[in-house]
């Protein structure tokens, strides 16, 4: 179970690189998202699956960790990016942006979004990625519009 954890908690290892975890979770996120089929209800149910088993993950290698937010931990922005793309066309232009958005609101966490990665345990590991991905979404879209 702590392999299981560990494997998905860090997107298949990409987190226990050594420069930059949280970059290359990202692009690993946008590199599957690229693959799989551009339907809607295909997107919410890989989403949805991937958020759940984020968060049992996550706390299972929390567990495991003296650190309350691991940099090696990247489901977090796995789950935001493919938030931030959840309604983006498939093109270099929207990924790009899409990516670029959510690591600067990631990164920075502006307003609310800082307090949020406070909170214990996969909460705070996973919610502040979340909103990221949310406040992404929202500029995607008013682009896409």
């Amino acid at each position: 179970m702590k392999l299981f954890s560990n494997l998905i908690s860090t997107f298949f290892f990409l987190g226990r690189l050594p420069i930059a975890p949280g970059t290359w979770g990202s692009l690993g996120a946008i590199t599957v998202w690229a693959l799989i089929p551009e339907t809607m209800w295909f997107r919410i149910i890989l989403l949805t699956f991937t958020l759940v088993v984020g968060f049992i993950s996550c706390e299972i290698t929390l567990k495991q960790s003296n650190d309350p937010d691991p940099s090696y931990i990247v489901i977090d922005e796995v789950v935001g990016v493919w938030i931030a793309l959840l309604f983006a066309p498939k093109t270099i232009f929207f990924f790009t942006l899409g990516f670029l958005l959510f690591r600067l609101f990631d990164i920075t966490k502006p307003s609310f979004i800082y307090s949020i990665q406070f909170l214990k345990g996969s909460l705070g590991v996973m919610l502040d990625d979340i909103f990221a991905g949310l406040l992404s979404l929202l500029i995607l879209w008013g682009v896409m519009a």
